[in-house]
């Protein structure tokens, strides 16, 4: 998987969502950290806890990758199970405790990756899509939790900023791992599609092969073409809402690929 941009370009968008994060939550009450949150299973304390886990996870691999010996603890990882044993077992931890664990394991993870050059952005780590860039661990890494910012916030009634460079990150992101786990399943994804976005204006082709390429620009206009709202179709390709009715059938394949991974349907 490959996304055209430079080396650096996810370090503002990534430092600047973690710490919004951070702000939003601090300000809970005891009846919102235990709220119901968008994830069915899942309140928001729980979702607080994910995001710590995956941060321990993406500093491990990222550590790792820059020593020249990338990880391989996702092999045979079930996205659907693994993730709910992980939050499972800090439920016993009160929300201050699960606080205290998201700002450090922020810290840890953002330090990291604040000291990189250009040769660390290109090494390579251990994401759920294989070993790819620390570049694009980043992106996995904004993607992730810029979804489950929302998963916290919309059901309390609060709609985070849309900050237009990490709307644009995490659609470039979502379409590139779909069509990544499309093919990897076996599904059927055209050679070439088409994305154009609005509120923030955004033009993708994504090339599929034995590999999924991302970069922005016009595709031809035979491409399948997926066209909306930035933030509403980052919430579809992230399996959150439905994408819209005009859908082509070859973006239709492209989720099934995420929608398989997660059981989603």
């Amino acid at each position: 998987m490959s996304i055209a941009g430079e080396p650096d370009d996810q370090l503002v968008p990534l430092m600047r969502q973690r710490r919004r994060l951070e702000t939003m939550v601090v300000h809970l009450g005891n009846d919102e950290w235990h709220a119901q949150s968008r994830c069915d299973e899942w309140a928001i304390q729980d979702v607080v806890a994910h995001v710590v886990g995956v941060n321990a996870f993406w500093t491990a691999s990222v550590l790792a990758g820059l020593a020249g010996s990338p990880t391989r603890v996702l092999t045979g990882f079930d996205p659907a199970a693994t993730p709910a044993l992980m939050v499972a077992a800090m439920r016993e931890l009160g929300s201050e405790q699960v606080l205290d664990q998201l700002v450090s394991s922020n810290d840890a993870f953002l330090d990291v990756v604040g000291d990189l050059d250009d040769s660390g952005w290109r090494a390579l780590a251990e994401s759920p899509a294989g070993h790819v860039p620390i570049r694009l661990i980043a992106h996995h890494a904004l993607w992730d939790c810029w979804i489950h910012e929302r998963d916290i916030a919309l059901p309390l009634g609060l709609t985070p900023p849309a900050e237009p460079d990490e709307v644009r990150s995490c659609l470039r992101y979502v379409a590139a791992v779909n069509a990544t786990f499309a093919i990897a399943s076996g599904h059927r994804v055209a050679k070439v599609l088409a994305l154009e976005s609005t509120d923030p204006t955004l033009g993708l082709v994504v090339e599929v092969g034995e590999s999924v390429a991302v970069r922005d620009g016009s595709a031809p206009p035979e491409a399948p073409c997926l066209r909306g709202d930035a933030v509403a179709l980052v919430e579809a390709l992230s399996v959150r809402a439905p994408l819209p009715a005009s859908t082509a059938t070859d973006w239709l394949h492209v989720l099934e690929g995420l929608a398989t991974a997660f059981s989603a349907g």
